[in-house]
């Protein structure tokens, strides 16, 4: 028996699912999965994923998080989030490093002395709002049943220690960051840097506009080049040669018998049938802390009231009910199913006909009186219907792609033991050897698309070994590297073209700052800003109220100008402002004061945003510290199984 056993049962209409209150632990940040310096841990059982100093995760727990991360991308982005994309997010690596975060968070904080009582524990689940109904918890049955109805279930014991385990991680935190405080000085700066906004009179003197005037001669060229030589370095690259198993080109050859379409459907009928529902109105008289006999005596009088001829009964619970969530709409319950109110209630409710009217129920909640006004049919989606059917064919087809996807690519990969092995055994499968262009650690292999991990797993595979399948966009790839390049700094003739555009833009810039400083000193001392830069051939664009890192037309994002820009005072105008496109003269138009107001109004909610962010980077290079010394193992083996790759 939990410690949920001795709570009363409630009602209740669930608001959102329980899938989201899983996903409660909010972390502060997910490092690369493959910069982890985790390595494939041999000491690790079948059914743990990966582990924290000892402490492991399951691919129990792995599932049930990552099938509550894809619902909850679901919902967002419907049947536009394939898993082919879930793949090319890499969110099952981001949610195996979410739950190693977790640990690390839960080893250190065991560390610490941090923990948490039953009533604590208690306390929290009450207090869900998924499993509250008017204030109340929604009772234990219907607790299990939410829980067991999750993907895969959950039992209470699971529910109750990850519950615990956040409340451990709060605590953690809080102990760890609550001492930290901004002084008044601090926050008003702060707010003001955020918050003051300026307009400008922007001058814009473009370097394109200079082009024309500069000659690149050779030795210009050259001496160009020899003086930025490293900007032109090219870093390590490498080629690769690999074998693509395309689960769309599976998937096309796939027929579907009906017969599995079936299986499906008995397999998943609860997504294709709407139970049966009813709309039914109540009015409520609460016996908690008063005498059951005196809240009955008065039920029994408002019942009568309420089966005379003609009672208004959306009236009569204005007046009676105390049912506060819905006696103003005249205690309508809206729509609801079997399974949703507590038993006293749903059985006599069910049991009305249209319009008929129910003597007095009691609950744990105090007397009913409820009135029937509508029902809704259970309706069941069948495969005879084409759209349902074709539905369930793609879905059948996807998984059954994936599996022929995974066993081809898992024998591929158990005879490709070496390069040669690789080659071979994709002869040997009509299957083509294909081979990269040269690319960086932080490129993109074109011929696999900008999402895949195998840049960088190219880099980190040695010499002669063939790699693990990578999952991508279109199914799995397995490769070795065929070349290497270290990094250098090609011959002048290698990139001409671009160290002669380099030049040209440099030039460029230094006349268009030369111009800009003749100007300046002209705008500066000018009776009408406007007037004096269209005298001079150019425009003052006044841009609209700008923040910090604003865009200002024609040049962009410019810190340089951002420096100057709040520096100035109103009417200022500065001196010549060198950008990458050229140079500006801005004038300062206007710059409106903070309103104090405006600040009192809003402090306490900055104090705390501000707070928040800095504790948030103290927590994490605390937690970056701590684990360097925590021990990491990453079983990739179970991960891909767990994944079914």
């Amino acid at each position: 028996m939990t410690m949920l056993d001795t709570m009363r049962r409630h009602k209740n209409i669930l608001k959102w699912t329980l899938a989201l209150v899983v996903l409660a632990f909010v972390l502060l940040y997910i490092p690369s999965f493959l910069n982890t310096g985790a390595t494939t841990g041999g000491a690790l059982t079948a059914d743990h994923l990966a582990s924290v100093d000892g402490r492991p995760i399951t691919v129990a727990d792995f599932r049930r998080r990552y099938q509550a991360q894809v619902s909850a991308y679901r919902s967002s982005y419907g049947g536009n989030l394939t898993d082919a994309l879930l793949q090319q997010m890499q969110v099952p690596q981001q949610v195996l490093q979410q739950m190693i975060q977790e640990h690390a968070e839960l080893t250190e904080a065991e560390r610490q002395g941090v923990a948490v009582g039953d009533a604590e524990v208690r306390a929290q689940i009450i207090a869900i709002p998924g499993l509250q109904e008017n204030g109340h918890f929604i009772g234990e049955e219907r607790y299990r049943q939410l829980l067991r109805s999750q993907d895969p279930p959950m039992t209470p014991a699971d529910f109750e220690r990850n519950v615990r385990q956040s409340l451990v991680l709060d605590k953690f935190r809080a102990g760890l960051t609550e001492w930290m405080a901004i002084s008044e000085t601090d926050l008003e700066r702060e707010y003001k840097k955020r918050n003051e906004k300026v307009t400008l009179d922007v001058v814009a003197i473009l370097a394109d506009n200079f082009k024309n005037q500069v000659k690149a001669s050779d030795a210009e060229i050259a001496a160009h080049y020899e003086a930025h030589k490293e900007n032109y370095r090219v870093p390590a690259q490498r080629k690769i040669k690999f074998v693509r198993i395309s689960t769309g080109e599976i998937a096309a050859k796939l027929k579907i018998a009906k017969a599995d379409v079936d299986t499906y459907y008995n397999e998943h009928l609860g997504q294709y049938t709407t139970p049966e529902q009813m709309r039914a109105s109540h009015i409520l008289l609460k016996t908690e802390g008063k005498v059951d006999a005196d809240v009955r005596a008065k039920a029994e009088q408002v019942l009568k009231e309420a089966k005379a001829p003609g009672a208004d009964f959306a009236a009569l619970a204005k007046k009676y009910s105390e049912d506060d969530s819905n006696a103003a709409q005249g205690g309508d319950l809206d729509y609801f199913s079997r399974g949703r109110m507590v038993p006293e209630f749903e059985n006599a409710a069910f049991a009305l006909a249209a319009g008929e009217t129910s003597d007095l129920v009691k609950t744990p909640f105090g007397y009913h009186i409820i009135k029937s006004t509508d029902r809704k049919p259970a309706i069941v989606r069948a495969t005879s219907d084409p759209e349902v059917y074709k539905e369930i064919e793609a879905q059948v087809t996807r998984q059954q792609a994936e599996i022929q996807t995974a066993e081809q690519v898992s024998a591929l990969a158990a005879e490709a033991t070496t390069p040669a092995a690789l080659d071979k055994a994709a002869a040997s499968r009509g299957l083509k050897v294909e081979e990269s262009d040269f690319f960086s650690r932080d490129g993109m292999i074109a011929s696999l698309g900008p999402q895949s991990p195998a840049a960088q797993v190219a880099f980190d595979l040695e010499d002669n070994k063939v790699s693990e399948p990578i999952p991508g966009p279109t199914g799995q790839t397995i490769f070795y590297v065929s070349a290497k390049r270290e990094p250098f700094i090609p011959k002048l003739d290698e990139v001409r073209s671009k160290v002669r555009d380099d030049f040209i833009q440099e030039r460029a810039v230094a006349l268009a700052k030369q111009k800009a400083d003749s100007l300046a000193a002209q705008l500066k001392t000018a009776p009408n800003y406007q007037a004096a830069a269209k005298a001079a051939g150019l425009e003052a664009v006044t841009t609209q109220p700008l923040a910090r890192d604003g865009v200002i037309p024609n040049i962009g994002k410019s810190p340089e100008i951002d420096k100057v820009a709040f520096s100035l005072p109103v009417g200022g105008v500065s001196d010549a402002i060198t950008t990458p496109q050229g140079a500006a003269i801005i004038r300062i138009a206007t710059r409106p004061d903070i309103s104090p107001a405006d600040y009192a109004m809003a402090k306490d909610k900055f104090r705390a945003e501000v707070l928040n962010e800095r504790r948030m980077r103290f927590y994490q290079t605390y937690m970056e510290k701590a684990r360097v010394k925590m021990k990491i193992d990453v079983n990739q083996d179970a991960l891909k199984r767990a994944l079914g790759v």
